[in-house]
């Protein structure tokens, strides 16, 4: 988070993103292949200082906005999808504390004093073998002035490089109350179940975290309060987690098209003279991809800047957005594979690892009934509001 040239902190980070996306890309096949953790990645992207991107002025950070964020998405999709699924995740936790002061003082300082001295990974772990929306199964139980958490959570993002865990848990008191307690991810009776092994994604490490009597001082919790069913998200939450996630898939589609360019040009079948980019068809094809990229990353960024400037109908339409980004992204991707045949299936080519990874993006998000369910009630609502 220093300044190395005279600009700003921010303009620094995002001027290293172009050398730090090509490091990435060079190493994503092998994490791919093996199903590696991709520590290099992660500590380029921390040297970069694109890892604290978010990180409020107030805390000495370069205090990135949304449509920063999304820029900086984008570009690490780009590269390697996993290492900028890692990032996001640990972005939003900064910028959700540089909005709101959710963590306690002193435990985000200690999170920003470690991401001082390398990356610090951080994430949400809410889901569990039974699904989420109900009252958590993880217990945390009283003991002294503190807390022992147990349980099982699963999904969860870099769990084995986590610095720190926010975990989502319930106490064991007659009435119940939830809240999230930050854990250390080298605490005792943490254990890192390796079940992680998805079509896509396969650098994430999104391994289950199994919870054994970890103990927890009381002020490392935060929202502790009586359960009294599911409560609705922050809209702004959801606009940030919604726009910065669809922007590392739109980065993966990209990086296809980049590939579905080079093939064009270079592949000249046997019955031509000349290579397929000289045929109106597969130009015409490219041309209905990258039109529907330019529209969906016009969206992305349009809506992240109304959520910057504050603007209450970008951020309810971040859900809608995500569902159309997406699906523009896995079409994008999907037609360059069938533009190339056998060699866009081919392991020796990238690919197949892009589609792969961009049909990974739909776990991060909601059905697509449930966002069209929740889209179409409120066009019914403000009909009514009109006397439609």
């Amino acid at each position: 988070m220093t300044v190395t040239d005279g600009t700003s902190p921010l303009a620094d980070a995002l001027a290293r993103l172009p050398r730090v996306v090509d490091l990435l890309a060079a190493r994503a096949e092998e994490h791919d292949r093996d199903a590696t953790f991709p520590y290099q990645g992660i500590e380029a992207v921390h040297e970069a200082g694109l890892l604290t991107l978010t990180v409020a002025q107030r805390y000495g950070g370069p205090g990135g906005t949304l449509a920063d964020t999304v820029r900086v998405l984008a570009g690490l999709g780009r590269g390697d999808a996993s290492v900028a699924v890692l990032a996001a995740f640990t972005l939003l936790q900064h910028a959700e504390q540089a909005r709101a002061d959710r963590w306690p003082t002193a435990a985000y300082r200690k999170l920003l004093t470690e991401s001082r001295r390398g990356p610090a990974l951080v994430n949400t772990l809410s889901m569990e073998p039974g699904g989420s929306g109900a009252l958590p199964a993880t217990v945390a139980r009283r003991e002294g002035d503190g807390w022992l958490l147990s349980g099982r959570k699963t999904y969860c993002t870099g769990a084995e490089a986590l610095a720190w865990m926010a975990v989502r848990a319930r106490t064991d008191e007659p009435v119940p109350r939830t809240g999230l307690f930050l854990v250390r991810g080298d605490s005792p009776g943490i254990e890192v179940d390796p079940v992680w092994d998805q079509l896509g994604l396969r650098a994430s490490a999104c391994h289950d975290v199994v919870l054994d009597g970890v103990a927890v001082p009381a002020e490392a919790v935060v929202g502790l309060a009586p359960y009294e069913g599911q409560a609705p998200a922050d809209p702004i939450d959801l606009a940030w987690h919604d726009l910065a996630l669809s922007a590392v898939y739109l980065g993966v589609a990209r990086a296809a098209q980049d590939w579905l360019v080079r093939f064009l040009h270079q592949r000249t079948p046997a019955n031509l003279t000349e290579p397929l980019a000289t045929l109106p068809r597969y130009r015409s094809a490219l041309g209905e991809i990258e039109s529907s990229l330019i529209g969906a990353e016009e969206l992305v960024a349009g809506l992240a800047a109304g959520v910057d400037r504050g603007e209450p109908t970008a951020a309810a339409r971040s859900g809608a957005a995500q569902l159309l980004v997406n699906r523009a992204a896995t079409a994008a991707v999907q037609q360059a594979v069938t533009l190339t045949g056998n060699p866009g299936l081919s392991r020796r080519h990238p690919l197949e690892r892009y589609l792969r990874d961009v049909l990974s993006g739909r776990v991060h998000f909601p059905a697509d009934e449930a966002v069209l369910d929740a889209v179409g009630r409120a066009a019914l609502e403000r009909g009514a509001g009109r006397g439609l």
